[in-house]
């Protein structure tokens, strides 16, 4: 048997409209034809569910990552958007790294992986 694909994530809130938003405006990625947020080969589909709370009570148990070419303008974008910082751009061995909370308490980090770390795993 072969190794299933990650194909989607699904992101229940409370408030799916507000949430689809922000992902929208605060990393553009192209909206597909079913409502799927489109990053890369990955898609999120932002769904209304009744079942759960209008945050998460644990942030920590997923975190979105989200690669980027230039984290520091991408963390400019989304101060301006007003999103609340969990752990500011900070440069790490690998790269820069920086996470902010969604509307609904998820947490999103953005990675910007350095040349070096990239060669090292070619």
């Amino acid at each position: 048997m072969s190794s299933p694909i990650l194909g989607s994530i699904l992101l229940g809130s409370s408030d799916p409209e507000r949430l689809k938003q922000w992902y929208l405006d605060a990393l553009r990625p192209t909206e597909n034809q079913y409502g799927f947020l489109q990053f890369g080969a990955v898609s999120i589909l932002i769904d209304g569910r009744d079942d759960v709370a209008a945050r998460t009570a644990e942030p920590g148990r997923v975190l979105l990552n989200f690669h980027v070419d230039d984290a520091e303008a991408t963390a400019r974008h989304l101060t301006e958007l007003g999103a609340s910082w969990v752990a500011e751009l900070e440069q790490r061995r690998d790269g820069l790294f920086g996470t902010v909370t969604d509307p609904d308490g998820n947490y999103v980090q953005i990675i910007q992986l350095s040349a070096e770390y990239l060669a090292s795993v070619q």
